[in-house]
């Protein structure tokens, strides 16, 4: 898989369809997360996101743009309510190890 292939991957099991354990196929135990609401490793991802889909079964990403270059992947994205209006914007930036993600950044804008 290229890594644009791996993240569209991700994005569709792992946040759309809230697979917690598909995060053991793409992401790396020792996952870096530069975002200070999400902690340390791919146990903790799954952790977070594991109580955000319990609290929000409607939680969904829409990719709008995917830029890949060496081994960094950016997305820019909207997070979309049931009717399909948009709750926020979002890039997140990867690093990716052995076609795994490996570091994470994070901007978002509220609607």
């Amino acid at each position: 898989m290229t890594n644009k292939e791996v993240i569209k991957a991700f994005y569709k099991e792992f946040f759309n369809e809230h697979i917690i354990e598909s995060a053991d196929k793409y992401v790396r135990e020792d996952y870096i997360q530069h975002n200070p609401g999400v902690g340390q490793g791919r146990e903790a991802l799954k952790a977070a996101f594991a109580d955000k889909f319990v609290e929000h079964p409607e939680f969904k990403l829409d990719i709008k743009m995917l830029i890949a270059e060496d081994d960094m992947v950016a997305v820019y994205l909207k997070n979309v309510r049931p009717d399909g209006t948009t709750n926020c914007r979002v890039v997140d930036i990867y690093r990716l190890q052995d076609g795994k993600l490996a570091e994470h950044w994070d901007v978002l804008q509220p609607c």
